[in-house]
């Protein structure tokens, strides 16, 4: 069967690249300290921005994911055994060095551990603390399906912001994420946020939908208030972009306008911020939405 031709990248969705001292001495760090970045394993096309800007998002627990999603170009397959003992402390050493005050943290998913690598993302908040406790820090985590106690494991670490990401639309699941579930999704983001309304913390909980793999605005509208009504407070809405001929294909090119009316489509349901345009990726302006004394915080059922 023959792969559809790929669509031409209309004008809103060309970047400059900017490969400045800062993108520089970003790369070259990474490469020292032996990390993975989701910026280029994911090729995220806002990499010279943020890394001009000194701040990156760090992906841990390894390159290699035990799931197959139709959109991702991270590595697939069978991990190496365990953790690496020493990436909290080159993690934390990194956002030191480069004087990085809000790091996000994600990583692949690791089935293959018993706790999902849970604990690992506690030791990585830890360890950014200890030598950097100015920095706030955000993860974005996997669903962790099937590991009891490892969301809890990881907001005990008392993260400024818990993300996790439903991807897309309930109907388009099975082939854009297979091997997970929209309900399952939604219900690690709804005991995330029950979490923090039962121990009294300001954390920000957030997810992302990438948009043109063959959702409506409808539907898009419709899963922001899902998600709303489950206790998220922000959602980054986002143009998919194939990584290469074997991922799924684009089914259209959002224009900034229509991104713009789904923005205020969903604060209109209730969320506290809503970040949309065609590059807009998970952790784009992060910084951005770090909750202070004076925010509201959505609490389930509001």
């Amino acid at each position: 069967m023959s792969q559809p031709a790929r669509q031409k990248r209309p004008e809103w969705l060309k970047i400059k690249l900017r490969t400045g001292e800062n993108f520089v001495k970003l790369r070259s760090l990474v490469s020292e300290l032996n990390l993975n970045t989701v910026c280029t394993e994911a090729r995220c096309p806002n990499i010279y921005e943020c890394w001009n800007a000194g701040t990156a998002t760090f992906m841990i627990l390894g390159e290699t994911c035990t799931r197959r999603c139709g959109f991702c170009n991270v590595n697939s397959g069978r991990p190496a055994p365990g953790v690496d003992a020493q990436e909290p402390g080159h993690v934390a050493e990194a956002v030191a060095r480069l004087g990085i005050r809000h790091a996000v943290i994600t990583s692949v998913d690791r089935d293959d551990l018993d706790d999902g690598g849970a604990q690992h993302f506690n030791d990585v908040i830890h360890a950014i603390r200890a030598t950097s406790p100015e920095c706030a820090v955000e993860v974005l985590t996997p669903d962790f399906k099937k590991k009891d106690g490892a969301l809890e494991t990881v907001l005990a670490a008392a993260p400024v912001v818990f993300a996790h990401n439903v991807e897309t639309v309930p109907r388009l699941y099975k082939p854009v994420r297979p091997g997970s579930t929209f309900r399952g999704s939604v219900d690690l983001l709804r005991r995330a946020a029950a979490w923090r309304s039962a121990n009294g913390v300001s954390m920000r909980v957030k997810s992302s939908l990438m948009l043109g793999l063959g959702e409506t605005d409808d539907e898009v509208v419709a899963t922001m208030g899902v998600l709303r009504e489950a206790g998220v407070d922000v959602v980054t809405l986002g143009q998919y972009l194939q990584p290469t001929k074997q991922h799924l294909p684009v089914d259209r090119f959002v224009h900034p306008d229509a991104f713009e009316e789904l923005r205020v489509r969903g604060m209109e349901l209730g969320l506290y911020h809503v970040e949309a345009g065609p590059l807009v990726r998970s952790s784009y302006h992060a910084e951005r939405h770090v909750p202070s004394a004076t925010d509201g915080l959505i609490q389930i059922g509001d």
